[in-house]
């Protein structure tokens, strides 16, 4: 009797083992999530976005963007894409996405596209993750593996967008603590703020820091000036490259202008400001493959934020609405 309850409690301790591991594993993200389910994906959601691009050079940027803005709330789920509805306050219209997240349409160019290979097996949040990894590398940056296995959120929060996305008069110590709550290090902030490699900002963006600044370069202010009046409500959304040297390429350029004092936004500047970070904006304007390299690192860490996976949210058929 004994030993007949000793092999049922083996046996279940090996059921519960067996379980723990297969839910950790159905929990890891990997590269190969879809070569079996949808083995297209990648030529399908590359081709989407290089048309995107070819249009406009811009979109590669926005398309980024749209990665970070959705990783940086609750995770990497795809809730920035939720449109707002009578019921419903999702994150397009919170603080730092409202008339500035673009793109959208692009991603639902490529769902379309996606569903039509492989309906109702890869996720919005996924889309996100492969059309930020093809923007960055149709514009001349690196290449990776994007791991996979993302499923998207039935809810999203204005509140968490309004407060979890570093605005771009943020200090250094804010930019620092708010990456390292996500598990991001201060290299990984750094390295990842040379996205604005490429991209624009709105005047609304960096006029305090144009016109109140002292530690910017005194013909780039005003050049920047020329198209950004002082006054509150003149020429807000009047555009400017993050990068003035190579505004739609991919380099390491960025991390140059903030050693002369021509980095565009007042965060930006802030990693070349006397501070722990400037060693690490040194190596990357001498080194660019170190810049790339660490970018990579960061954007895989970056896309590993608490993704629903398993039974955990849902796979929607349209990026714009739960199903």
């Amino acid at each position: 009797m004994a030993s007949s309850f000793s092999r049922f409690s083996q046996t279940l301790l090996l059921l519960v083992v067996f379980w723990g591991i297969t839910s950790s594993s159905n929990a890891q993200l990997s590269t190969d999530y879809y070569s079996e389910s949808c083995p297209n994906l990648f030529s399908t959601v590359k081709f989407t976005v290089h048309s995107a691009i070819m249009k406009e050079a811009r979109m590669g940027a926005s398309l980024l963007r749209l990665f970070f803005h959705d990783c940086f709330v609750n995770g990497c789920d795809g809730s920035l894409l939720l449109d707002d509805t009578s019921s419903f306050t999702g994150e397009k219209n919170a603080v730092p996405n409202r008339n500035s997240a673009r793109g959208f349409n692009v991603i639902d160019d490529i769902k379309s596209a996606v569903e039509n290979v492989c309906p109702g097996v890869v996720s919005c949040a996924d889309i996100l993750a492969i059309a930020a990894r093809d923007s960055v590398k149709i514009l001349g940056g690196p290449n990776w593996d994007v791991k996979l296995g993302r499923r998207d959120a039935r809810s999203a929060s204005q509140a968490a967008a309004n407060n979890g996305i570093p605005a771009p008069t943020s200090n250094l110590n804010r930019l620092i603590s708010r990456f390292n709550a996500l598990g991001l290090s201060t290299e990984d902030l750094v390295a990842l703020s040379g996205a604005h490699t490429i991209g624009q900002a709105r005047c609304t963006s960096f006029r305090a820091r144009i016109y109140n600044e002292s530690n910017i370069d005194l013909s780039f202010a005003k050049t920047k000036q020329s198209n950004c009046p002082r006054s509150s409500g003149s020429g807000d959304n009047n555009l400017s490259p993050l990068d003035i040297q190579t505004p739609t390429y991919f380099d390491n350029k960025y991390f140059n202008n903030l050693i002369g004092k021509r980095g565009l936004l007042h965060s930006d500047q802030e990693l070349f400001n006397g501070g722990s970070t400037d060693s690490i904006v040194r190596a990357y304007s001498k080194n660019p493959s170190s810049f790339s390299s660490d970018f990579v690192t960061a954007m895989i860490k970056m896309g590993d934020i608490s993704p629903l996976t398993g039974s955990k949210g849902e796979i929607r058929k349209n990026c714009r609405r739960v199903n």
